[in-house]
This record gives C-alpha cells, sequence and structure tokens, in this order.
C-alpha cells in the first residue's frame, strides 16, 4: 500500500482520497498546510495509482482494514482521520468499527446512507468507462503512476460497484461514533444537502449555540463547489479542517 509521512508533532493525521483521485490530486493543495505542525499520513487506495489492485470488490470493509493494517506497519495507535467520497465512506467504517483507533473523524462528500447520494450520481457512476474521463487530470495521472496502466477501466468497473448491496448505517451506528466529528460538502455536491443535515443532527448539532455551545461535531459546505472540486477551495478548506482538528476533544 503506497503511503507517504509529511510532517511531525501532534496527533497524526491520516489523508483518505476518493475514487479515481490519488494523494497529489485530491490532497496535494491542501498538504502543505496541513503539515505545518502535525505529522500527516497520506495513502493510495487499492487499484489508485501507486497501489496496486487486488481480487476484491472496492467495499469500504476492505479499504478500511487497509487502513488498520498501515497504521499498524507506522506504529500508530490512534489518528484523527480525514477522508474524501470513497475514502469517507472508509474513514467512517473505521470509526464506527474500530473507534479506538480515531480520536477526530473528517467525513467529506460520504453519505451514510444510500438515500443520502443524488439519484443521478447512483446510475452515472456505474456507467464511466475510460472514453468518458478521457482527458480529465484523472486518466493521465493513472496511465502515469500506476503499476497497471491498462486496468483504469476495471478500476471504473469497481469504482461503479463499491459497496453494492450495502444496506447503510443505521442512526445508532453515527450516534454511537465517539469521535468528534466534521461533515463537510459542496453546495452542489454528489450528497444532498438535507443528508448532511441529518448526519449533523445525529452527530449532536444543528442546535443553538449561543445557548448550549458550540457542538464538537460540525458541518461546512463549500459554496460553489461540486464532487469532483470538493478540496479545492484551498484556504476555505484548511481554515475548516484545522480549526476543528486544533480544537480541544470534549470532556467526558
Amino acid at each position: 500500500m503506497y503511503h507517504e509521512v509529511h510532517g511531525s508533532g501532534g496527533t497524526p493525521l491520516l489523508l483518505l482520497h476518493g475514487g479515481l483521485f490519488d494523494i497529489d490530486q485530491q490532497f496535494g493543495q491542501v498538504l502543505p498546510g496541513l503539515t505545518a505542525d502535525r505529522q500527516v499520513i497520506a495513502a493510495d487506495l487499492q487499484g489508485h495509482r501507486r497501489t496496486n489492485d487486488v481480487d476484491r470488490p472496492l467495499r469500504s470493509a476492505d479499504l478500511a482494514s487497509d487502513v488498520v493494517g498501515l497504521l499498524g506497519h507506522l506504529d500508530v495507535a490512534r489518528a484523527d482521520v480525514f477522508g474524501f467520497s470513497v475514502g469517507g465512506a472508509t474513514a467512517l467504517h473505521l470509526a464506527i468499527g474500530q473507534p479506538e483507533l480515531v480520536r477526530k473523524l473528517i467525513v467529506s462528500s460520504a453519505s451514510f446512507h444510500p438515500d443520502g447520494d443524488r439519484p443521478e450520481n447512483k446510475t452515472a457512476v456505474p456507467e464511466l468507462t475510460v472514453e468518458m474521463i478521457a482527458g480529465t487530470p484523472m486518466e493521465p495521472a493513472y496511465r502515469a503512476k500506476s503499476p497497471h496502466p491498462d486496468r483504469l477501466q476495471v478500476l471504473l468497473d469497481k469504482l461503479g460497484t463499491c459497496d453494492e448491496g450495502f444496506a447503510g448505517r443505521s442512526d445508532a451506528d453515527i450516534q454511537g461514533i465517539p469521535a468528534p466529528t466534521l461533515i463537510t460538502l459542496g453546495d452542489c455536491d454528489a450528497i444532498t444537502l438535507d443528508h448532511a443535515v441529518r448526519f449533523l443532527q445525529l452527530r449532536g448539532g444543528d442546535v443553538n449555540g449561543d445557548f448550549t455551545g458550540v457542538p464538537a461535531s460540525q458541518l461546512a459546505v463549500f459554496a460553489g463547489t461540486t464532487h469532483f472540486n470538493g478540496l479545492a477551495r484551498t484556504e476555505l478548506v484548511l481554515d475548516v479542517v484545522r480549526t476543528f482538528l486544533d480544537a480541544p476533544m470534549p470532556e467526558v
């Protein structure tokens, strides 16, 4: 599993990119701002760029098991986890299944239940072909970095069926996550705004903070932002993410 370690200090921050992306394309612009005062670990997920593919689907459970193995390899007992899209679903799986590994959780542009995905996204992703993404930055980056540059269609097919048949997380699953959670998405993302608000409510948010205090779990909606450019507002993303990570942990 290809990974990089940047910076030092503080609780390690693990970055998990979205489908068709990689470390550089997803997090390249925000990495310098994140590594200023903390250690950052970034990984290419199964079948993406410098990490080889294996004979299994791209299920969140399997990707999360890879992450557990990586953290063990690096002797990291607990980390903050920042996942986008497929990486966000993986981070969520980790926070629910092995909560002792996750101090703070950032889920970007990912739903916890299929009813949060826009209908057109559910039909479009399974139909993706190499020809359809030709000319995008993802296509040449895959071919240049992958140990299997001729398997791009295989990756697209796997992304089209990742977590296929998964019923989603229950409200109790989301409410039971111990880690303070930051939810981010674009205002014209593949995830609906209603779903993001429901996610926030289940994490204890959507309150009058002037009277009750600001909750440990928060929601950020980036204006003029789609799924594929979900982290493009670099300064805004850094402000939101760093503020969340640097805030004191809530008292137990």
